[in-house]
């Protein structure tokens, strides 16, 4: 096989193949990583001419993506290169990268068996891992060297660091997998790992080990990067969003229990647009057979103390992911506010959640939960809306 000479763009158009560094762009992963995989396993370009870049043809490129497809859904390096080699050439030829591979068991599915729930959890933690800090699942301040969490899927990447230089930390292999493929812009694959995640951890786990730290990474990232991550950012939380507003359409839907029981507000406060936390807790409640009332992002002041005398709810969840939007004088009126018959009045339990409410520690009139699991406890722990 003749390879022109290489273009300095490394479009993917060009007849001579994209550069590894155009490649690793593309699917999330660093080049260190490709030459890794290179090296370990023999996934290289199938054409390379001597004193020459390496040049990565369109077959090339849809093996790589084949091998990033299933190291993000959990598959071993190892196991992965020897299906993406497999599938990369016809049955019974050779490679030039070496020898066909025998295929597996007949049936047997690497993505699968990789994700099935006896498997232990990434950094050897039960799949029912417990509570993470503030925030509904932060991962910030966490640690982990190369690779921690998530075996050799983040080789090469640098310490503490995997899918496309994303700040993770030691984190469970499934949210490496879901960073990875978001910032290669996969939505099939986002939302394949996305619905994985939950089918296989329940909502309340999937959110505090792989959803959450994922966002909070992609977050921290577009921060500091300016605009170069807004995309994946968009992608990874329209996903994230949908898989969680599906399983509440799911639940709330399901028959269940009837009654008159009243439903819990969930709210953002005024000039807070982050929903997604009160999202999945409006999944999880929706899920234990709860009513649910979602107002959604930047909720103004008025129409929260509205809704609590409209609907006599007797508990309320106020989100503030920042400082600036957490109004302890609203929290503390809401917290205040009676309401029903004379004689019989009562009054709303108020939820204060998320990072922005640090100052409310203090605060004995308010409840503040400091996770997901911990926000459901308090909710539907013990009768109708717990004993937090």
């Amino acid at each position: 096989m003749t390879t022109t000479e290489p273009h300095s763009g490394g479009h993917p158009g060009d007849e001579a193949g994209v550069t590894t560094g155009f490649l690793a762009r593309k699917l999330g992963v660093s080049p260190t990583t490709l030459r890794s995989w290179d090296r370990r396993y023999g996934l290289g370009p199938a054409a390379r001419v001597e004193g020459r870049h390496r040049r990565w043809s369109p077959d090339d490129v849809a093996m790589m993506q084949d091998m990033c497809r299933m190291t993000a859904a959990g598959v071993p390096p190892a196991e992965a290169a020897r299906v993406a080699r497999r599938r990369a050439v016809p049955e019974g030829a050779g490679t030039p990268m070496g020898p066909a591979v025998e295929p597996g068991p007949p049936g047997e599915s690497p993505a699968g068996q990789a994700l099935s729930p006896e498997r232990p959890s990434p950094a050897g933690r039960p799949p029912d891992g417990g509570p993470v800090s503030e925030g509904y699942g932060s991962t910030e301040g966490s640690g982990g060297g190369e690779g921690s969490g998530g075996g050799e899927v983040a080789e090469g990447t640098g310490a503490g660091r995997s899918g496309g230089g994303l700040p993770l930390g030691s984190v469970w292999q499934e949210c490496r997998g879901l960073a990875r493929a978001a910032v290669r812009l996969d939505a099939v694959a986002v939302q394949e790992l996305l619905t994985r995640a939950v089918t296989t951890y329940g909502l309340v786990t999937a959110w505090e080990e792989i959803l959450a730290p994922a966002l909070h990474a992609v977050g921290r990232k577009w921060e500091s990067a300016g605009d170069q991550y807004v995309e994946v950012e968009h992608l990874l939380s329209w996903h994230v969003s949908a898989t969680l507003r599906h399983c509440y359409v799911r639940s709330s839907q399901a028959p269940g229990p009837s009654g008159d029981a009243l439903p819990v507000v969930l709210a953002c406060m005024p000039g807070e647009l982050h929903t997604l936390p009160l999202e999945a807790l409006s999944a999880v409640l929706a899920e234990r057979g709860l009513p649910v009332l979602m107002l959604g992002g930047a909720v103004p002041a008025e129409a929260l103390v509205a809704t609590v005398r409209r609907i006599g709810s007797t508990a309320v969840v106020l989100w503030s992911q920042s400082r600036s939007t957490a109004s302890l004088a609203l929290a503390r009126h809401l917290a205040a506010t009676r309401w029903g018959v004379r004689g019989a009045r009562t009054h709303t339990a108020v939820h204060v959640c998320g990072p922005g409410w640090g100052a409310a520690k203090h605060e004995t009139q308010l409840r503040r939960p400091r996770s997901l699991r911990e926000a459901v406890t308090a909710l539907a722990g013990d009768g109708p809306y717990g004993t937090a």
